[in-house]
Order: C-alpha cells, then structure tokens, then sequence
C-alpha cells in the first residue's frame, strides 16, 4: 500500500523526489496525499489538472521557488506550506535535503465544494501562496497525514472531511448567512443512521451518507453534527465500538471474526478503538461475560 514510489518531474532538473508513503491503495475520492523525500537541487514541476498544498516536514532548509511569476527567496520551517493551483507549474531549489508532505484537490472536487457552501467571495478559488503559515490548516493537515501513516486508515469519510475543512480554510471565504436546517429531519437522520448500522462492516464514505440524507456534503456533515452532536466519522467508529461490545458479550464469535463485522481492519484495531472510547479491551469485555454468566449460575433458584 505504501510502496516507495518515484514521482516523475520534467527535465532538466538536478533533484529527486521519492514517495515513500501514498493514499492509492486509500479508497480516496478526488484527493490524495503523499509523504515525499526531496533531494537537494532544482526541482520542475508541470502544471497539473489539480490544485496542490506542500507542507514541509521537519528541518529547516533555504528554498528559492518561482511560480506565477513570483520569485521568492526563503526559510522553510515545519508547517509552512506552499499552495499551487491547478495550472500553474512551479520551480523550487532545495539547499538541503527536506521532506514534504504534498496534498492534492481534483478541480471538481474543489468546484463542488465552492458550490455547495455556496460561499460568499463570488470568485471564490484557490490562489498561489508560498510559505504560508496557518495553525488551523497545520492542524488539519497533520491529521490527514496521521490517518496517512496509520495502520489501520480510518474510513474516507474521516479523510474526506479533513479535505473539505482545508478547502474552506484555503479559500478563505464563509457560507452565505440565511436561514437552513440546523438539524437533520427526523426521517432523514433515521434513514442515513439504518444505512450505517446495516454497513457497519464495511467501508463508508461522506459522499454515500450524504446521498441518503438527499443533502450535499458540506451541508450533511453541519447538520449531522448538529443533529447526533459529533461528526459523522466519530458517530460511525462509536457505533462500531458498540456493536463489537454487544458481540463480545454474548460470546458466540471469536474476537477476530467480531472486529471483520464490525468494519475494523482487524483485531488490534478494535482494540485500540475500544480501549479510547471505553476503557476497558475485548477480553476485558470478555471477562465481564463470564463472570456475569457464573454469578447468574450461583443465584440460579433451579439448580
């Protein structure tokens, strides 16, 4: 899933880049993510069809970039973050070595957004920025590359939301104000909550969720969150949880089988899960059932 992949560049250029984590293998729709390594040297990148945010990793290193017909001479810190539009092609000379965590938009799904939240700015788009310093955006991106680097990837909907967020924050503009449902209909939260309960064991996404509340993402995920008072992805792992401790309760499935149907990857993922929204591990649960199970037999008038 995560091979070492070289990103091909247009010559001539006098650096490398080697992917050494990607979302391919992800069930990502319309965005993608990938830790790069990126040699020292010239780097030329071509235009591509979609928009692209570099957010540097680690170590300080002196980069001189040009694009847009910008030209500027700088020191890339952790976090700082270089944003591309789709089209426009870029040239950045490293002095050192440095990694870099590049995220990417397809222009549709970046358009869809725009159009959903029908946001205010009329010519709300994307537009190049270098060295851009955000702590809300460095928060969302470092947690789209923890669910990257993760053994067990969440669903896409958790990826997709985080995608969704950095868009709002790149454009920099808000919803137009009137008046919406701040909540979701009585009917419509309980058919999009039997889809979940009846796909548990498998893997969902905002785009599926939304498409049962007849709503658009942007807007589904606001009055989700306002109607169950947590995002969907966290509503979605808590049911999970729950489902896998009724499970483990009544003891007819080995553990590993329970986490398959609850939509884990596998047994050390519901673990984890369990243990942060429960406290307890499965064979904690476990052992609550048996010692249930002879406490009844002791008490039993029958015997």
């Amino acid at each position: 899933m995560n091979a070492v992949t070289p990103i091909r560049a247009p010559a001539p250029h006098s650096g490398s880049r080697v992917a050494v984590r990607t979302s391919r293998a992800l069930g990502w729709q319309g965005f993608g993510a990938e830790l790069v390594n990126v040699s020292a040297g010239l780097h030329r990148l071509p235009a591509f069809r979609h928009h692209r945010v570099g957010v540097h990793v680690g170590a300080p290193v002196t980069a001189r970039c040009l694009c847009d017909a910008r030209r500027l001479t700088r020191i890339q810190a952790h976090g700082d973050a270089d944003v591309i539009p789709a089209g426009l092609e870029g040239q950045w000379n490293d002095d050192a070595a440095c990694t870099i965590f590049s995220i990417w938009f397809a222009e549709d799904f970046a358009r869809r957004t725009v159009e959903q939240l029908a946001l205010k700015s009329a010519d709300a788009q994307l537009r190049p920025r270098f060295q851009m310093r955000d702590p809300r955006f460095q928060h969302l991106a470092w947690a789209l590359r923890a669910e990257l680097e993760a053994d067990d990837a969440s669903d896409p909907l958790y990826a997709e939301s985080l995608c969704t967020a950095m868009l709002v924050r790149l454009i920099g503009a808000e919803p137009v104000s009137g008046k919406r449902r701040r909540t979701l209909a009585p009917r419509t939260a309980a058919r999009v909550i039997e889809f979940i309960d009846a796909h548990l064991d498998q893997r969902l996404t905002l785009d599926e969720l939304a498409a049962h509340a007849q709503l658009s993402v942007p807007h589904f995920k606001a009055l989700f969150r306002d109607t169950l008072g947590v995002p969907a992805h966290q509503y979605v792992i808590q049911r999970r949880v729950e489902r896998a401790r009724t499970l483990l309760l009544q003891g007819r499935l080995s553990a590993s089988q329970i986490a398959l149907d609850t939509g884990f990857s596998h047994q050390s993922h519901m673990a984890q899960w369990m243990s942060r929204l429960l406290g307890v591990t499965p064979r904690e649960v476990r052992g609550t059932a048996r010692d249930d199970a002879a406490m009844s037999e002791q008490h039993n008038p029958l015997r």
